[in-house]
C-alpha cells in the first residue's frame, strides 16, 4: 500500500516592492521563483525544520530539480500576494510541491517543483524519516 501524505497548505503573504519589480513597476519573472523558494522555506521552517540544522543534523539539504511556472497574471509594486505551497508527492529521495501565488484571491502565477534531498557530496540520498513524518497522513 502506498504511503498518503497530508495535503498540508502553507500560507505566506508577501508585498512587492520596488526591488521586486522592472522599470515599469511589474514584478520581474525571476522574483517570483525568489517568493515561491520562501514559501517552501517557510513551511520546512513552521514543521520544525530549518535547512542549517537539516544539514547540521541530518547531513541532507534540498536542491530544485525541476521546475515549471506558468505566469497567468502579473504583479505589480505594492500588491500584497500569497504564496499557497503544499506538498504533493513524497518520493524515495525527492518531493514534488505545487505553490500558487494569489493577489486578491486570483491565481497569479503557478509553480510545480521537485526538490531531491542530497548529502554532503552533493549525491542524491532518501528523505530522512523526520521529513517524511512531517507529511505522513495518519489515517
Amino acid at each position: 500500500m502506498p504511503e498518503i501524505y497530508k495535503q498540508l497548505q502553507h500560507v505566506m503573504p508577501i508585498r512587492v516592492y520596488y526591488e521586486d519589480t522592472d522599470a515599469g513597476g511589474i514584478v520581474y519573472h525571476a522574483t517570483y521563483l525568489r517568493f515561491a523558494e520562501r514559501g517552501r522555506t517557510e513551511m520546512l521552517r513552521e514543521g520544525g525544520f530549518e535547512h542549517v540544522d537539516l544539514f547540521k543534523e541530518q547531513g541532507v539539504a534540498f536542491a530544485v530539480v525541476s521546475l515549471g511556472i506558468n505566469y497567468k497574471l502579473p504583479a505589480k509594486l505594492d500588491d500584497l500576494l500569497v504564496v499557497k505551497t503544499h506538498i504533493s508527492r513524497v518520493g524515495g529521495a525527492s518531493m514534488d510541491m505545487v505553490q500558487d501565488i494569489y493577489r486578491d484571491d486570483v491565481l497569479i502565477c503557478e509553480i510545480k517543483v521537485t526538490l531531491v534531498c542530497i548529502d554532503r557530496d552533493l549525491k542524491a540520498v532518501r528523505l530522512p524519516q523526520v521529513v517524511r513524518d512531517l507529511f505522513k497522513s495518519e489515517g
